[in-house]
């Protein structure tokens, strides 16, 4: 099947054309002592491959795929298309990024091609039909590669003639555009399509790159535009590899933070297998990759996903780069898998002497040696994965607790002019991903067009956009028996960026049986004070809804301000289920004790009820159950009894009472 691959894959990107050729036997023999079994090539060789326009050489290639394959390698094979080679830009300058600035990119770097460039939908198209025709019957591919890291938007001529195809497909006229748009304000009504322009840094939208703008549905529509433009891009390359290989994936990769650029859930539907890209930050808490491993996974509806690069140690572009400490990269690993990751794949595999990321780890690095410390942590954890691969390979998270992440809430919710410039859709929805993860309860991040119907709870953190059918969804859902969370600045607008008229949230209004009169920004270094049911004083800050309640119970009220005594935490009966307002940005005390309490009332199974820093989660497979045990610290931590009676796979013995420093404890019954 087109979704799975025939082993658990230990390997990533590797770049013998980099090196002579001679070099490359030896390679592959340290790999072999590290039980790599797997090597992406070919990502960044266009200038190799087609050193002139339609002249090509693929002499280079053949010998590398040939070695790889002698050696029985897993082959993942790129099509090179992410970055032009110099004679693409001499002979046609249309194929370079004009940047949000208005400047036209100059040869250099890398994903700086236009989209909507003609001349490079053909260039690449061709280049990949030829790899395609060539390589296409290699037992030994595995998976197709198109393209890298996709990103990036561009603002050129081409891109806005495209752009006013796509709006009249989309508005079919005029007046509907004006209408949805609202341009009647500041005189911005279009009367010809050829009027509208590119919402750039010289137009419409100022400040950084997404996060300021005058005419938001503009801006909007253009992020929709351009995500559809590049998902074209590789869309063609795609339908290239399958006249030629019907059989084998076809993927890209997406980056880690997440990607605001890119709709990662729109792209997901034409990917047979979700591939990611992980470089947490030295100072990130462990939560923020669980939740981005969780929304991988989360894409395509809980099928396993590639862990397509990470590294071995150090990377080479974060302001601070500090080596991971004994037994830190195979329980971040580890981390991965436990997400639900069939492969574990670096960047790199064998570290360039030259560019950029000469310095960013590798398996092999610039010592060659295999006696550190780095290379030793590597080759154990190839031997993990080899003997117990086939144990979770193809298993699946069971969770019962959905938390929605949206990128058209990503887009708008960050264009909202007014009230708080510290609305941060990632942070915000990071603070309820935060609580779930320290209750020790399985979460899928889904989409608001997933299927609600699975779960005892979905959880929507400032859901500030609410499409056309949303509302609806949402009302069916908790009025036969579902239960639903969301919070401030919910509910507020259409698709469009439009408000909802008849008061906040908009909406949802009508579900969480609430009116919002007014939303209280809270300035920096300021809180304000929200007592809790049970006695808990907390603080707020970002904003305060001033909540008048229409049928719904208040759960806690403010405690300072002129709104002190006015409901700040609500519940609502809406059917056979329940809604949830959280009117105020609760700190982690306060927020922890409204989701703790929601948890417990709906009997949600926790993996461990235990107060614990460990990280806990599992996978099912053949209804046979796998829990990660994952510290995730410098120091010893105590394994809770729930699990002290279990079989550790990882040692082939009883689980020991206490895990080690950047432990790792795979458990089974």
């Amino acid at each position: 099947m087109k979704n799975k691959l025939p082993r658990v894959l230990y390997g990533g990107d590797y770049n013998p054309d980099q090196w002579p050729a001679n070099t490359w036997a030896k390679d592959i023999q340290v790999f072999k002592q590290a039980e790599i079994n797997s090597a992406t090539i070919n990502v960044f060789s266009w200038a190799a491959l087609e050193p002139s326009e339609g002249v090509y050489d693929f002499h280079q290639l053949d010998a590398i795929i040939k070695e790889l394959s002698d050696n029985d390698f897993s082959i993942v094979l790129a099509t090179s298309t992410a970055v032009m080679p110099a004679w693409m830009f001499k002979n046609y300058p249309d194929v370079a990024r004009v940047d949000y600035q208005g400047r036209r990119h100059n040869f250099g770097q890398r994903h700086n091609f236009c989209p909507s460039s003609l001349n490079y939908q053909h260039l690449a198209n061709d280049l990949v039909d030829h790899l395609a025709k060539r390589y296409a019957g290699n037992q030994h591919i595995v998976a197709w590669h198109v393209n890298n890291e996709y990103g990036g938007n561009c603002y050129c001529d081409n891109c806005v003639k495209a752009f006013r195809l796509w709006l009249k497909k989309r508005y079919q006229t005029l007046a509907n555009l004006n209408k949805a748009w609202d341009n009647a304000v500041w005189s911005h009504t279009i009367h010809q399509w050829d009027e509208i322009v590119a919402p750039n840094e010289l137009g419409d939208a100022w400040g950084p790159e997404g996060s300021h703008t005058i005419v938001a549905g503009l801006s909007i529509d253009y992020l929709r535009f351009q995500s559809e433009s590049l998902h074209h891009l590789y869309s063609n390359e795609k339908n290239i590899i399958e006249q030629y290989d019907q059989h084998t994936p076809v993927m890209t990769n997406v980056h880690s933070a997440p990607n605001k650029m890119i709709d990662y859930q729109e792209w997901a539907k034409d990917q047979n297998i979700i591939a990611y890209d992980s470089y947490p930050f030295y100072d990130e808490p462990w939560y923020k990759p669980a939740f981005l491993y969780d929304l991988m996974r989360g894409l395509k509806q809980g099928q396993p996903f590639m862990l397509m690069e990470s590294t071995p140690s150090q990377v080479n572009w974060q302001p601070y780069s500090p080596m991971k400490r004994p037994g830190q990269m195979r329980a971040t690993e580890f981390q991965a898998v436990a997400h639900g990751a069939d492969t574990v794949q670096f960047f790199q595999l064998k570290k360039a002497t030259g560019g950029s990321e000469k310095f960013h780890g590798a398996v092999i690095a610039h010592s060659q040696r295999t006696d550190t410390r780095a290379f030793r942590e590597v080759a154990q954890l190839g031997h993990d994965l080899k003997k117990f691969g086939n144990d979770f390979i193809g298993s699946r998270v069971s969770a019962k607790v959905a938390l929605v992440f949206d990128w058209a809430n990503f887009w708008s919710y960050e264009y909202v002019a007014g009230i708080s410039q510290d609305f941060n859709y990632v942070d915000d929805i990071l603070d309820y991903y935060k609580q779930l993860y320290r209750l020790h309860v399985p979460v899928d991040v889904i989409s608001v067009d997933d299927d609600f119907s699975k779960y005892d709870l979905v959880v929507a953190p400032v859901l500030y956009m609410v499409k056309t059918g949303l509302e609806q969804k949402i009302e069916d859902y908790v009025k036969h028996g579902g239960h639903f969370v969301t919070t401030y600045m919910s509910g507020l607008v259409d698709e469009q960026d439009n408000v909802y008229l008849g008061g906040y949230p908009g909406a949802l209004k009508k579900l969480t049986g609430i009116w919002v009169e007014e939303s209280d920004a809270v300035t920096p270094k300021k809180t304000v004070k929200v007592s809790l049911d049970g006695g808990l004083t907390c603080d707020a800050t970002l904003v305060c809804d001033q909540i008048h309640l229409e049928g719904a119970k208040e759960l806690g009220h403010y405690a300072s301000e002129f709104y002190a005594g006015t409901p700040a935490v609500t519940i609502n009966q809406f059917g056979k289920g329940q809604a949830w307002y959280v009117g105020t940005r609760l700190d982690d005390q306060g927020l922890g004790k409204v989701m703790a309490d929601i948890i417990h009332q709906l009997g949600i199974q926790q993996l461990t009820t235990s107060q614990t820093p460990l990280e806990i989660t599992r996978r099912q497979k053949d209804g046979k159950d796998l829990t990660f045990i994952l510290n995730l610290s410098n120091q010893e931590e105590t394994l809770t009894a729930d699990f002290q009676n279990e079989h550790d796979l990882l040692t082939g013995q009883p689980a020991a009472n206490t895990v080690a420093p950047w432990g790792v404890m795979i458990l089974t019954k």
